[in-house]
């Protein structure tokens, strides 16, 4: 069976968190997508302390479809390296799990 992966993903905004959503979405590469906007990060980038808003993506599909979801957010992100975290899923509802799969086939 095909683990279940979560990828963690910042955006420079919500404009910009629902464009790649959507985009993974509508290519069945993930069953759905969680947006919160509002989130504001503190962080080293070139040896300096930044702070900006962001909105956060929690993607959800399967492991054998992460590489392909990472590309594709690689193409629509508008940032130099881009937050993409991918957290294995332990266990959750079979009825759940089994729509993400269900979402996530090849069409």
């Amino acid at each position: 069976m095909d683990d279940i992966k979560l990828l963690y993903v910042t955006c420079k905004d919500t404009q910009e968190a629902r464009a790649i959503g959507r985009a993974v979405i509508e290519s069945s590469l993930a069953a759905c997508v969680n947006i919160l906007p509002g989130m504001h990060s503190l962080y080293r980038w070139n040896n300096k302390i930044e702070s900006s808003e962001e909105s956060v993506l929690i993607i959800k599909t399967r492991h054998s479809l992460t590489a392909s979801v990472t590309r594709r957010i690689k193409e629509l992100h508008s940032y130099e390296t881009p937050c993409i975290l991918n957290i294995a899923v332990e266990g959750g509802s079979d009825a759940y799990i089994k729509w993400i799969l269900q979402e996530t086939e090849a069409k």
